[in-house]
Parts: C-alpha cells; structure tokens; sequence
C-alpha cells in the first residue's frame, strides 16, 4: 500500500479508451495514493476534470448505464457540419450537470485541461475558468468533433501536440507521476521501425493475407476478444445479434484498387481520421516522454476499443484497473 504518498496524475487522449482512467484513479484511491494534482487531454480532460471536481462516481455510474443507441444520440451527429461530422453538445450537457457549474479555481484537486490553438499552432492550458468549456475544447477531435471557440481561439483536442500533458504537472508537490497514455502498440505486437516496401504492383497472393490479417487487427482486435472472454461474452456486430467474425467482416480484395475501396468502406472515414491521429499521437507521445518520463506509466493499447465506443464502459475501467495495478506493481508501489 502508498497511503500517504502524493500523486500527479496525467491522463493521455483516446476516446472511449479513456475509461481506462476511471480504473487508474480507482486503483490509486484503493491504494491509499492522494491524487495532489491532474492533468488531461481530451477523454484524460473529461475523467480528470470530474475526478478533480470529486464527481467521479456520479459520472462513472452515468458511462456504465450508457447503450449503444445512447451513445450515437448523445453524440449529435452533423454530417453537414464543415468542422467535423459530431457536435458532441449534448454528452457537454451531461458532464456539465453533473459538474455543476464547477470553475476550475474552485476545484480541491489542481486540474489542467490541454487543448491546441489551431491557428497558432500551440498548447493552451486551461487552469481558470468553467471546467465544462475546458473540456470542450480538449475534446474536439480534428475532424470529427467540431472545434470549440474560446475568447478568439480556434481550439481542437490537446492531443494534436500533446497527447500525455505530463509538464503542468511540473509543479506539484507530488511524491511520483502517474500518467496513463491511450496510445501503447497494438496487442498483435509488429515493428515500429520503417519498412521499404515497392509501389511496383506485385501477385495478389502475395498481398492478401497481409492485408487481411491487417484489417482483421484493426476490425477485431487481439484485446477486444480477451477482454469479452474474460467477462464472459463475446465481441458482437453493431446491433448486438450476433458475434462478428472478423474474416468474415473483411474479406479477401482482388486488386489493390478494390483492397483500398474495401478498406474506406469497412473503416469509414471517423475510423480513417483517428487512426491517423492516434499514429501521430503514439509518436509524439514517445518523443515527449523520452525528455520529461513519469514515474509510473500505464500503457493501454490504441486498439482495445475504438475511439466512439462509449457504450464499452465496463470492460475499458476493468482494463484500466488491471493495467494500473501491473504498472504500480512492476515500479515497486
């Protein structure tokens, strides 16, 4: 047990795999950690802006009640909107009733929420003002949640520049870091040096299984199955009838033409967009946290759930916990 020491705790940007935070924080809490400061990005904004405000239990049992069907209501979806196809207004109005109102001054915990200026290409640190509008702004994924517009400032997801926010945490007279990041390699494993590959086109039995097995990891990951198994279920198609095979979901394409038509049409274009995003997020991340390391770092994998879905509460805490008590363990904590 660490009852009595002081932590920082910095939650990175995922979405829905930002639950794994809920079950950091509980971890830390069982442990006897006292939680002195909180930094977050994104979904790391949310859970850490309602963690500081102590409305934690309030909105985990709000996420855990949530459906499917909720979740596409509460996301309020525009495809006419030219900033991104979901206003997300309506998930803002929840977290604001259950903050109450809270300004980030007021709060018992210290609490940062990071978002990115787009136009001046920079960070801005959220430390006065409403927590809801804070969050807001740290959550609109470029692209796909329109951005916020605050005192002038075109602002998007925090993440775009700084995935895991360890450095407002700087200051904090806190015992060890803990930061929990959304983004750690694909439970498949793989390189992450670069391949040299030939744009010459090459016989297709030389390529197909490659990318079926590729798309399979991104339709139905290695995690998502031991996750439902260990809890007893399995991992099912998008009106909850039946189990999705992931060879049968993907397919074999016959010419690279129809593999890259398949591959828009099984992804879609949010899959598409935050894909990228989470690839540029890994990589930023590691160069960032390889100058300024926290003491304790939890990895959740970037494909445990996708980034919408937020019906996934459940088994993204379990996971976090899980994951949280590995990591404090393997530090000595």
């Amino acid at each position: 047990m660490a009852d009595g020491m002081r932590a920082a705790v910095v939650l990175g940007s995922g979405g829905a795999r930002g639950y794994a935070h809920i079950g950091a924080l509980e971890v830390l809490a069982e442990r006897g950690f006292e939680v002195v400061s909180v930094a977050g990005t994104s979904m790391g904004a949310l859970v850490g802006g309602v963690a500081a405000a102590g409305k934690l239990d309030e909105y985990t049992e709000w996420a855990r009640s949530l459906t499917q069907r909720e979740v596409w209501r509460l996301l309020d979806l525009n495809i006419v909107s030219p900033g991104g196809a979901i206003r997300a207004e309506r998930i803002i109005t929840k977290v604001g009733e259950i903050l109450d109102g809270a300004t980030i001054e007021s709060l018992p915990i210290p609490y940062t929420a990071v978002a990115t200026d787009i136009n001046a290409r920079r960070e801005v640190w959220f430390q006065r003002g409403p927590v809801e509008h804070a969050i807001r702004a740290s959550i609109a994924i470029p692209g796909v949640i329109t951005p916020a517009v605050i005192n002038g400032r075109v602002l998007v997801d925090g993440g775009l520049i700084n995935p895991i926010p360890i450095e407002p945490t700087a200051a904090a007279s806190a015992d060890l870091t803990v930061a929990v990041s959304l983004s750690g390699m694909r439970t498949s494993g793989g390189q992450t040096t670069p391949v040299k590959e030939s744009s010459e086109p090459v016989p297709r039995e030389e390529w197909t299984t490659r990318l079926r097995r590729s798309a399979a990891e991104v339709l139905e990951s290695e995690r998502v199955r031991a996750l439902t198994s260990r809890f007893g279920g399995h991992a099912r198609d998008l009106d909850g009838d039946a189990p999705l095979s992931a060879s049968a979901a993907v397919g074999v394409a016959q010419t690279p033409s129809e593999a890259l038509v398949m591959g828009q049409s099984d992804l879609g274009l949010v899959d598409l967009l935050n894909m990228s995003f989470e690839t540029m997020s890994a990589l930023i991340s590691r160069y960032r946290m390889a100058s300024n390391p926290p003491d304790v770092l939890v990895t959740v994998p970037s494909n445990a759930v996708r980034t919408l879905d937020f019906h996934r509460a459940a088994e993204m805490i379990e996971l976090g916990r899980q994951l949280t008590t590995e990591a404090l363990e393997h530090a000595g904590y």
